[in-house]
């Protein structure tokens, strides 16, 4: 059975981790906006996140602004991948001992 990742039960990692399977990688700004994080929560997200070999992180300029690129690694997709996949499994089986726990219909 697939794992939850204990990392992906922070709201703000969580959303960062789903929009980035979504894409090659992101700007900083485009992902604290589209995902509706404030500056600070995203910096502190993606440093757990890149700690855990999650996302990876590129800083570059942008002619002379500088930018900073997030991507998710290989191992972040597939832990990302595995935790919505222990999401299916917990509501398939909530589905399937709710239908056992059924009082039958009366006729």
């Amino acid at each position: 059975m697939p794992e939850l990742s204990e990392l992906l039960a922070s709201l703000p990692r969580l959303k960062v981790v789903a929009f980035l399977e979504g894409c090659k990688q992101a700007e900083f700004g485009t992902l604290a906006q589209l995902c509706d994080l404030n500056k600070s929560t995203l910096s502190k997200a993606m440093t757990v996140l890149e700690d855990a070999d999650y996302v990876s992180v590129r800083k570059g300029y942008l002619g002379r602004r500088p930018k900073t690129w997030i991507a998710l690694t290989d191992h972040g997709r597939r832990a990302y991948r595995e935790h919505q996949a222990a999401l299916a499994d917990l509501t398939r089986m909530a589905q399937q001992t709710s239908d056992s726990t059924q009082p039958p219909a009366s006729t």
